[in-house]
């Protein structure tokens, strides 16, 4: 298996009503992550978990969980998310006008700080922020609700990234979020990606671990 890849099994698009057996479900079948959405009802219209939530989630897992933030100004909750038990904190250059702070924040928090961009958002917008983070997410959908189709215009900018990564000189993950298949991680793999976050694809296939394997094109 492609130790280089690694897949992020949303916990967006499981049966929330059976939470840990289905955390060890994806755990079992090879997800390297967990992805935990949190959504406010602000910067995005829906509003998902919360710290709770998520200190719950911790309890049942044996791999990273990966927490993207879709929060207004999200310096606020960043501590708090650390100490829940995130090891990788993203949050959205939209959300707020001082980036660098935030990223600082994550940092001395304990946790590994990524920057995400939305479909319509350049990414000339986190240029000089690049050097700064663990991993850009790079959204493939609209954020804020599970089972949108993937935006294929969404791949130039998992190029781009690549390529600010590779100038910089500086080593980071780019993670695909959105609409992610078998079909549809092929062409990000080709674009650069090295995560993938998949929720509907992964939780409502009858064998996870073929699902998994095929993200990673194996």
């Amino acid at each position: 298996m492609n130790s280089d890849l690694l897949v992020s099994a949303s916990l967006l698009g499981c049966d929330l009503s059976n939470l840990e057996n289905e955390i060890k479900r994806a755990q079992d079948a090879g997800a390297d992550w967990l992805h935990f959405d949190v959504m406010d009802g602000i910067f995005v219209p829906n509003i998902s978990f919360g710290q709770p939530v998520l200190k719950a989630v911790k309890k049942c897992a044996s791999v990273p969980i990966d927490t993207h933030l879709m929060i207004k100004d999200p310096i606020r909750y960043v501590e708090e998310f650390a100490k829940a038990g995130s090891h990788m904190i993203t949050f959205h250059i939209e959300a707020t006008r001082e980036p660098l702070m935030v990223i600082d924040r994550i940092r001395s928090s304990g946790a590994k700080a990524g920057i995400s961009v939305k479909p319509g958002t350049p990414v000339g917008m986190i240029k000089e922020l690049v050097p700064y983070v663990d991993m850009v997410l790079i959204m493939t959908v609209e954020p804020g609700f599970g089972g949108q189709g993937f935006i294929h215009e969404t791949l130039k900018k998992v190029s781009m990234v690549k390529a600010l990564a590779e100038s910089a000189g500086k080593k980071i993950h780019i993670e695909v979020d959105g609409g992610i298949n078998s079909k549809t991680a092929a062409e990000c793999r080709n674009a650069g990606a090295d995560v993938f976050v998949s929720g509907t694809y992964l939780f409502n296939s009858q064998d996870m671990s073929k699902a998994v394997a095929s993200i990673k094109g194996l």
